[in-house]
């Protein structure tokens, strides 16, 4: 028998992390309030995400380049995406994200309350993003007006605002694109002009499918770097040992404590697929058809594989799945584990403490949204 889980957990004033602890012990899957089943079990999950032919990622009615297509089409288009994702493609921008960060990090102010997630994490991931992408700097105030729309009208449950919130989304990633377009041979030399140029089955990418891999590149992930600084600055404000082992850390192993930091805390919260035949996993039987939720956030912590959950980066990293796993893992793994270390070290580099604000502590995000939606804390 499953158990109901509501979709958004507000009202219970409980975040989704704190609720599927409880969940998973007695119940493997659950179906929520929206009908979709849940798996909360790391093997579960596992299992669904490598098994390609039964849990079809053909999920939407919309375009979703390459998140939402199977077999051979995802195959094509994941090739053309991982060319400006692979090392050689990042290790240029290395510089690039440092100098950001030092900008960045240079205009916060010491001894005054900031927010971890808006004022720090949101900033720099769309700085980050436009440098990498070569967007022009003047979007940034509407970027990060974009986000704050978008993680409201992804709390709120109504599919009528988030449709038009991605729609407002859209339109900016056409306002960069289409004088590129236009300009042919004149457009500038930049990752977004290449990507225009990219081809796929012998043609030019068309314009939907661009704004499609823009969407994912950018509006998934400015708002998953944000959610992701605010829980590491979070983690080593309550863990100040943490600060000295970071700084003293190659760049592997920082990265590893990053990964595990959100392992712990993983604000990539969930998946969707859907069964293309009766499938019976967790113990249940599920129909064809039937849509499915891969809930990362659950998995990362589940006992049965992290034991009590301590603090283990070298230990934990093998079956980590915040990035996902199999052929959808995430193609942008290593810019933002790049993105992330490098805003981190640069802080701590600036930084001599990181402190929690007395009688304001950090607010949890709720469900479907993961992390936290404010972490005040003081630069000193």
């Amino acid at each position: 028998m499953t158990d109901h889980m509501p979709d958004d957990l507000s009202a219970a004033g409980r975040d989704l992390r704190a609720y599927t602890d409880e969940l998973r012990p007695k119940h493997p899957v659950v179906r929520n309030t929206k009908g979709e089943w849940v798996l909360l079990r790391h093997a579960d999950v596992l299992a669904a995400a490598q098994d390609h032919e039964r849990f079809s990622s053909q999920v939407s009615r919309h375009l979703h380049v390459p998140n939402g297509l199977d077999g051979d089409e995802h195959t094509r288009f994941r090739e053309v995406i991982e060319r400006h994702l692979s090392p050689d493609a990042l290790e240029p921008f290395i510089p690039v994200f440092k100098q950001v960060s030092a900008q960045l990090v240079a205009e916060l102010p010491k001894g005054v309350v900031l927010d971890a997630v808006n004022d720090i994490g949101a900033v720099f991931a769309v700085r980050a993003q436009c440098a990498w992408l070569g967007w022009p700097s003047e979007l940034e105030p509407q970027l990060l007006a974009w986000m704050k729309q978008n993680h409201a009208a992804t709390r709120s449950g109504d599919t009528t605002r988030t449709a038009e919130v991605a729609t407002q989304f859209d339109e900016i990633i056409r306002s960069v694109i289409k004088p590129r377009l236009a300009a042919g041979d004149k457009a500038p030399d930049d990752l977004t002009t290449r990507l225009c140029r990219e081809t796929v089955n012998g043609r030019q990418l068309s314009e939907a499918e661009v704004v499609s891999i823009l969407r994912n590149w950018t509006g998934g992930d400015l708002g998953s770097i944000a959610l992701c600084v605010g829980v590491l600055i979070a983690r080593i404000a309550q863990q100040p040992g943490l600060v000295e082992q970071l700084r003293a850390a190659p760049d592997n192993e920082a990265e590893a404590i990053i990964d595990e930091v959100l392992r712990l805390d993983n604000p990539f919260v969930s998946n969707r697929r859907v069964t293309t035949c009766p499938v019976h996993i967790g113990g249940q039987n599920i129909p064809s058809g039937a849509r499915i939720k891969l809930n990362w956030t659950s998995a990362n912590r589940d006992e049965a594989v992290f034991g009590n959950n301590e603090f283990d980066p070298e230990g934990n990293a093998a079956d980590n799945l915040v990035y996902g796993t199999g052929k959808h893992v995430c193609p942008g793994r290593l810019l933002a584990t790049w993105e992330l270390r490098i805003a981190l070290q640069t802080l701590l580099a600036s930084v001599q403490t990181i402190e929690l604000v007395p009688g304001q502590p950090p607010e949890r995000e709720v469900a479907p949204v993961g992390g936290y939606h404010r972490v005040p804390v003081v630069l000193n």
